[in-house]
This record gives C-alpha cells, structure tokens and sequence, in this order.
C-alpha cells in the first residue's frame, strides 16, 4: 500500500513478500494518502517498473487500481503498462478503476459525476486496448482524443486488464472490455455476473476475481493492533460513495473522526491470531474470488509481518481454501 511506506520500503517489502511465498503483489496507485497519519504516496509506476520488477523474478504484479482518465490520459497508461510488462517479463496485469477525488482532481480539472466517471473509464479501456497493437490510433471520442498514437515497444500477448466493479451494473458495462474483475467486497453476486456475461472466461477458468482485505496484525497486542488499525485505516468507514468524493486527507480526517476503535476491531482482524485472518478470507473464496490481497496495516510493522506472520499465514490460507 503506497499510502503507508516510502519507495525503498515497498521495494524491500516486495522482496520478502516473494521470498516468504507469495504469488501475486498489487499496488495502490495514488497522489495522496487517505489519511495524513498514513503518511506516503510515492509514484506507484516508479516504484513497480523502475524497482519491484527487477527485484523480484516470479511474484506476479498490478496495480490496484489505476485511474486512467483525469491523472493520466488512457493513451499513456497504454504505454505504462506495455513498459511495465516488458520490463516484467510478462508478469504485470493492468488494474484499472473510476478513480477517486483525492487523487484526480490534483489536476485542477474538477470531479465529475460517478455516472460521467464510468462512461469516461468505459472509452478510456477501448484506447488502452486498441494501442497495443502496434498500429496508428486515432480517436476522436466523448471524452478524449487521441491522434495518430502508436506505441512501439510492445510485449507479447499484450497486458491483461482487470477493472474494479461495484455492482453488476458495473459487471455488466466493465466486464466486455476487461479480462478478470476487481472488487474490495466478498460479493457472490458479482462474481455470478461476470459469469452470466456471453464470451468471456467464467471466473476460475481463465479469468480472476481480485479481493482486497486490510488486516493490522500484532506478534503480543490485540489493543495496540486495533489502535493503529484505528489511526491509519478508518478511512474505510465512509464506505466507497463518500471516500470517491472527498478530497483530501482532512476531509476523510473530519468525515470519520465519529468511527471508533470498536467500529474498526469488528472490520479489520487484528491482533496476533492468524485463524482470525484466514476466517476473515474465508468469504472471498466462498464467494467464488480466485486471488485476494492483504493490507498489512502500518507500514512500520510490515517487516516484521513478512518475516515472523507471512509464511504460517499462507500455510493456513492454502490449507483452508486448496482450490482458491
């Protein structure tokens, strides 16, 4: 999480998480912490391209998500990613969302409506996937233009997207243009939705469904696990309509200073056991979610988390879910 370490550190974090056994590492994408406690927000394309893809050989990558239609414009996340996968070696899978106010509107171009929001990421995946063909695009849409682009160091088989979806709405609009699904909820419901799309991978069977979970683990402390959970991650609570469209981090400061630490213990496991954590997955893989991610909350504690929580914590996810 990007929010919460400086670029080294999530090189280094990087490392150990393949080290330790991991398989699959996403990164935020964001010009701005939630929360000013967080503290960081460094370049997730630096960080992910100019570092963790040399210093790791095996551990899949994403972003988790990048927006790409007000920081970027679509025509240069296609050339991101195609870099990104090539100096990946075919490793990178493009995430990609709506986006969020405290990282858009950096650019002094307002936040529009959720509605004008979606149909601007809708045209935006249709560039993206039109420029890894190595041809001259031209593209003169509702939302952008693109004129006579061409990109020109091009990886095989190009870049798998996956799009964050809210709802089956969403499902139904993102899942044509994307090859597997994002969501930050244990949803059945959209993962039966993307299922029930004509042409397209089920879920399990060529495409993926990408879960998220924050946990705030402790070696001794349940009480200071939940203080920091508490300090670092309340933001959750506003829920993703309120956190799309608040700006900065006072607003998300001032919009859940009434989010106790009770409110955050019952949503986030924390503390020191482990079973905790795996009951708190368990819902993703239940719900047909073939990958889910986990947040570590606290960037001071992470090393620690990868070298004395990580290994025991995936011996016990694997057992409890053998086919997720």
């Amino acid at each position: 999480m990007t929010e919460q370490s400086g670029p080294k550190d999530l090189v280094r974090f990087a490392q150990l998480a393949e080290g330790t056994g991991f398989s699959f590492a996403v990164s935020s994408d964001h010009y701005s912490p939630w929360l000013a406690a967080q503290g960081h927000a460094p370049y997730a394309w630096s960080v992910l391209g100019g570092a963790v893809a040399q210093a790791t050989s095996e551990m899949e990558l994403m972003t988790y998500v990048t927006c790409p239609t007000m920081r970027y414009h679509p025509a240069v996340v296609a050339q991101k990613a195609a870099t990104m996968q090539l100096l990946s070696d075919g490793r990178f899978t493009l995430g990609l969302g709506a986006g969020e106010s405290p990282n858009e509107h950096v650019i002094g171009g307002g936040w529009p409506g959720v509605d004008t929001r979606q149909a601007m990421l809708a045209e935006a995946i249709e560039i993206i996937r039109a420029l890894p063909t190595g041809d001259l695009v031209t593209h003169r849409g509702d939302y952008f233009e693109v004129d006579s682009a061409r990109i020109w160091d091009l990886p095989d088989g190009g870049v798998p997207i996956a799009v964050a979806a809210g709802g089956p709405k969403a499902v139904a609009t993102f899942g044509p243009l994307a090859d597997h699904l994002v969501a930050t909820e244990p949803d059945a419901d959209l993962v039966s939705a993307w299922n029930g799309l004509a042409d397209r991978p089920k879920i399990g069977a060529g495409a993926r469904a990408i879960g998220q979970l924050p946990i705030s683990w402790d070696p001794s402390s349940t009480e200071d696990a939940v203080a920091r959970a508490h300090e670092q991650f309340r933001w959750f609570g506003g829920g993703w309509a309120v956190n799309a469209d608040l700006p900065t981090t006072a607003g998300f400061d001032g919009a859940t200073k009434f989010i106790t630490p009770k409110d955050v213990a019952d949503s986030i496991p924390c503390g020191p056991d482990l079973d905790a954590v795996v009951e708190a997955v368990r819902p993703f893989w239940e719900a047909g979610f073939t990958d889910i991610a986990l947040v570590q909350i606290g960037g001071d504690t992470t090393d620690r988390f990868l070298q004395e929580a990580a290994a025991p914590l995936l011996e016990k996810l694997r057992a409890a879910a053998p086919g997720a």
